[in-house]
């Protein structure tokens, strides 16, 4: 979500009377805000199995990205001011009575919802950083004059806003002018982290919520391919999630995160050019049953494919024609016919729903008896094979007419399917 940031002019106390005229104005509605993030697999790292956050930055990681990159951080900036209700004095006993900053550091659950199927996932997010733009009257003026702004500012709150009281943590952001100090403080836990005035602050506002997020996704290989969507509400003011104070009253009441998760499942089966028709002969070829008349103890043909997964899927078979549980392959007369078995080899990193590799796993005709896998990482085009196979005991039926000779043929549809 794109959000302007708000602006004051340099000489900021020029709107002193138009600031202390709406200090009394009660939060009314809550703001909304959009987090996106995108799961597509990505063959130059297939075991990177995990969302991208897609959130267009604003606030303090947008200017200092560096910084977010290396602490797996993002940042959001919302247009939620804070007004003082009422002057804040100098040395003030309570914190609630100052510039106090408390956000909503410990986790929080909530289910996003696939938008056609109803499958929820859960994710954890939680507020990792916080900041705002402090704005005041002249702060020479409010300390009795000093050298520079920079010291005005310290002696106005103790302390540069650069360094943090806990149990907030430094960040190394700060910007100040004449009337405002620009600050980023982190939250490693839950905790008011807050500043005393030292002389007497007849207003004061905050310019906008600016706040950083860390995010726990689940594990895109095993969500359904689309849309997940589900929203988390935050409470803002006294004794609030974000609570700054019984000073600092807020311009909206909540502020609600709608979390929007892509999944974009692949699933490709490449067949080698020809592979489409399959010759079934014995071990060694047919030359020791006809030189020798050995019965051969089965036929069979294993058939490479490459397949690229990164999501579950299902796989089954539709015949031509089939007996009760397998396919059928017929002479040319139509007349005799003898079952065929489908059997298929997985490459590593596929496995069946109970995390055992797939090797020679029968497969069952039609989707009612369909196989579930599933992949442990991304699987980019690696061979898998299918085997097809008629047993021995139908390799002797067939054999039984002797001098008689006839093609045996038939047709088998093998299918990968991700709708499961």
């Amino acid at each position: 979500m794109n959000v302007s940031r708000s602006f004051i002019s340099r000489t900021g106390h020029w709107w002193a009377g138009a600031l202390l005229a709406s200090a009394v104005a009660l939060p009314v509605e809550a703001h909304e805000a959009t987090i996106t993030a995108l799961f597509k697999p990505d063959s130059a790292h297939p075991h990177l199995n995990k969302f991208t956050n897609t959130t267009p930055s604003s606030g303090y990681c947008e200017s200092h990205a560096s910084q977010c990159e290396g602490d797996d951080l993002f940042s959001l900036q919302v247009p939620i001011q804070f007004h003082s209700r009422a002057p804040i004095l100098a040395d003030h006993a309570s914190q609630r009575q100052g510039a106090m900053l408390k956000a909503p550091a410990n986790w929080r659950d909530l289910t996003v919802i696939h938008e056609s199927t109803g499958d929820p996932q859960r994710i954890r997010i939680r507020i990792a950083g916080i900041g705002t733009r402090a704005v005041t009257d002249d702060v020479k003026e409010l300390v009795g004059g000093a050298e520079d702004y920079r010291i005005a500012h310290n002696r106005l709150w103790g302390s540069s806003w650069v360094y943090a009281p806990p149990p907030c943590d430094y960040t190394g952001s700060g910007f100040y002018n004449t009337n405002y100090y620009e600050f980023f403080w982190k939250t490693p836990m839950v905790g008011a982290c807050a500043k005393q005035a030292k002389y007497n602050v007849p207003w004061l506002r905050f310019d906008y919520l600016d706040f950083a997020y860390e995010l726990e996704t689940p594990d895109p290989l095993k969500m359904s391919a689309g849309h997940y969507t589900g929203s988390l509400t935050y409470t803002i003011g006294p004794n609030g999630d974000f609570d700054f104070g019984d000073v600092l009253l807020p311009s909206d009441s909540a502020l609600t995160l709608n979390f929007n998760l892509d999944v974009q499942h692949t699933l490709k089966v490449d067949i080698p050019p020809g592979g489409e028709k399959v010759n079934l002969v014995p071990a060694g070829g047919w030359q020791s049953w006809l030189q020798a008349g050995r019965k051969p103890a089965r036929l069979f043909r294993d058939q490479t494919f490459n397949i690229s997964a990164s999501s579950r899927f299902k796989m089954y078979y539709e015949c031509q024609a089939w007996s009760t549980f397998d396919c059928t392959i017929k002479d040319a007369l139509g007349r005799r016919q003898v079952e065929l078995q489908v059997f298929v080899s997985l490459p590593n990193g596929l496995t069946d729903p109970s995390g055992q590799p797939v090797r020679h796993r029968r497969l069952k005709s039609g989707p009612e008896g369909a196989q579930i896998f599933q992949p442990g990482f991304y699987v980019d085009r690696t061979p898998g094979v299918l085997h097809f196979e008629v047993s021995k005991e139908e390799v002797e039926w067939m054999l039984r007419q002797p001098n008689v000779a006839s093609p045996y043929t038939g047709s088998v549809t093998v299918i990968w399917d991700s709708e499961i």
